[in-house]
């Protein structure tokens, strides 16, 4: 077999790894600064690659086509998967795949990609979404997902992992799709059918931290991880030592690859507070450029999550910011939890879940923006007047969320009926980008747990390390309760979080709920405008309150949310001016969460003009009429 030794080509897509020679072969590239010979092993041969400056070593394998499997070989040492393989068939420590990422037959050629507004997102983990957990049964799903209202999947982290089942956060191999969920044209094929039913996907990338178990990017640098810093979960990437250039260039090439070759709309960044960078440009600003660039005309939708609440990730570069759009907003659900279920543990301990607390996350995004937080005994974050409504991703569950329980249910089962169908109403239809995790639109019956498929050493810390984070919750830290734990490693919980899709149509209801408010968000002129300053709200009573949303133009047709999640209240008069309406026109009721199509108890009628009558755990929404 012969190999061409050569610099990097102009044509290649990444700075390292596998790639087709457009005058056929295979140009194989990796960073090893410390080794002085690499080879690869294609089979029984092993091929020496020509070192380059910096590090680099590379070559053309020219009888080398796509399928072939490889790995590579460091001094004579054991064989090794890429760092940059496309795919891992037999997972992390088998050998590597090449991947011809160009074969895909895409049909979404006029697909313009997504923007911030106007978007209702969709939390989906491939491996529970559906029975068979794969691409190809997911994307059987999707026509329905559109029809429901949704705009934007949004999937857990799929870089491969070890074992045969997990969420995806302990991920190692960054550019290889899960061989767990199908093949990587699998993948390609979801998104493909997805854009031709108009929804965007976008993914959850991992960038703070690799997984436990089969991360071998230490064996080609240690240079790849920081001495400086550390996070939640052990090392830190090295974005600012010595060295980090090189690593740099993976990340962010990484952000473009998944929006380049797989034609994503977008990613959602998960814990940024852990991707520690003291450069002049942070690695955020440099990945989220390099993301918009590879999406050439398509638009795209770069999403994070920031523990300390720092707006800075939102602003514009050139106003000091990161670039991107959108921060999910912890705030909202703990201040909604709390209202739903009255529990202050832990990290809820911060919020009273008053109607001034919804009325304050609704108009200004987070609540808190530096005053102190006592659960962290310390300043929490930043300000946000500037922030557009849009900008900040509201939920009321998630995958964390609901796992973080002893149970794994979701807040349907926490709250009643009626409450948990007023709070679903501010969700979507409040000015925020609202999220949905699966299952939420059809009330699901299954949990979501916390499930790990490691090795028995890594299982036995996974378990412990669950039992004591959850601990923090003083109902969970007694024995009774820590022995009730679900085990992470036991399969059958990862079964367990499966959805039944089949309860869409049993639970119908639920079905119908969200279907109706997101085509009201959808339709209605004055609910999808979205934009800043046009929503104001007031307290009625200790579990009341309203939000007034204003239209625009001559003709406004004000809207106003009522909710009301605590007991029957009656307000023969109210001196609050956002329940005057309109000149010359009287409220009328448009819409009710009690509805009997709902699973409600039905609404008294009344007419406002002669008082308000606000019945408990509804929601009701007005609009004006002559």
């Amino acid at each position: 077999m012969r190999m061409r030794s050569c610099s990097r080509p102009a044509w290649r897509r990444l700075p390292v790894g596998a790639e087709i020679a457009p005058e056929g072969g295979v140009h194989f590239r990796v960073w090893a600064p410390r080794t002085a010979r690499v080879e690869v092993e294609l089979g029984d041969e092993r091929i020496h690659l020509g070192a380059e400056p910096h590090g680099y070593h590379s070559g053309l394998a020219l009888a080398i086509q796509a399928s072939a499997r490889y790995a590579y070989r460091l001094d004579g040492g054991p064989a090794l998967p890429d760092p940059a393989s496309r795919f891992q068939p037999a997972g992390p420590h088998g050998p590597s795949e090449v991947v011809d990422a160009d074969a895909f037959p895409w049909t979404d050629h006029r697909w313009p990609g997504i923007t911030r507004e106007g978007q209702v997102v969709y939390e989906m983990h491939i491996g529970t979404f559906t029975t068979a957990g794969t691409w190809e049964a997911a994307s059987r799903e999707l026509p329905e997902l559109a029809r429901a209202g949704i705009t934007v999947v949004e999937m857990l982290p799929v870089a491969d992992f070890v074992g045969d089942f997990g969420w995806g956060y302990d991920g190692v191999n960054l550019f290889a799709p899960t061989r767990l969920y199908g093949r990587p044209d699998d993948f390609r094929a979801f998104v493909d059918r997805a854009h031709a039913v108009g929804l965007g996907v976008i993914l959850d990338v991992v960038y703070n931290h690799l997984g436990p178990d089969g991360n071998y990017l230490g064996h080609f640098a240690p240079d790849y991880f920081s001495t400086r810093h550390r996070t939640d979960w052990g090392q830190a990437i090295n974005f600012d030592g010595e060295g980090s250039g090189p690593v740099r260039e993976l990340f962010v090439s990484n952000a473009a690859y998944w929006i380049d070759e797989f034609h994503l709309d977008g990613l959602r960044l998960d814990a940024t507070q852990d991707i520690h960078d003291d450069s002049p440009e942070h690695v955020l600003t440099a990945l989220a450029r390099q993301a918009r660039e590879s999406a050439g005309r398509r638009s795209v939708f770069l999403v994070a999550e920031n523990e300390p609440q720092d707006v800075k990730l939102v602003r514009a570069v050139a106003a000091g910011g990161c670039g991107l759009d959108a921060l999910w907003n912890d705030d909202f659900h703990h201040s909604a939890t709390v209202a739903l279920t009255g529990r202050t543990e832990a990290y809820y301990s911060d919020y009273a879940g008053t109607p001034q607390e919804l009325i304050s996350a609704v108009k200004r995004g987070q609540l808190y923006q530096g005053q102190r937080y006592a659960w962290q005994g310390k300043q929490r974050g930043t300000p946000a007047r500037d922030v557009a409504p849009t900008s900040f991703v509201n939920f009321i569950q998630n995958h964390d969320q609901v796992a973080n329980s002893l149970a794994g249910l979701r807040c349907h089962r926490l709250t009643s009926p009626g409450r948990y169908r007023a709070m679903t109403a501010l969700l979507l239809l409040g000015p925020a980008t609202p999220m949905l995790f699966q299952g939420q639109e059809f009330a699901a019956s299954s949990p979501f747990l916390y499930f790990a498929d490691l090795p028995p050493e890594l299982a036995k810390l996974a378990r412990a390390g669950r039992a004591e984070f959850l601990a923090q919750f003083p109902s969970l830290a007694g024995a009774e309760a820590q022995a009730a734990l679900p085990d992470p490693g036991d399969r059958l919980t990862f079964e367990r979080s499966k959805l039944d899709l089949g309860e869409r149509e049993r639970h119908g209801p639920a079905y119908a709920l969200h279907v109706d408010l997101l085509r009201l968000r959808r339709e209605d002129p004055v609910f999808r405008t979205q934009h800043s300053g046009g929503v104001d709200g007031a307290v009625l009573g200790p579990e009341a309150l309203v939000f007034r949303f204003f239209g625009a133009g001559l003709d406004p047709g004000d809207r106003l949310l009522c909710l009301n999640l605590g007991r029957d209240l009656a307000l023969p008069t109210v001196a609050e001016p956002l329940l005057a309406p309109p000149s010359g026109s009287r409220w009328s009721l448009l819409w009710t969460s009690e509805a009997a199509r709902y699973g409600g108890g039905g609404t008294p009628e009344f007419d406002p003009a002669d008082g308000w009558v606000l019945p408990g755990h509804t929601a009701l929404v007005f609009g004006p009429s002559r």
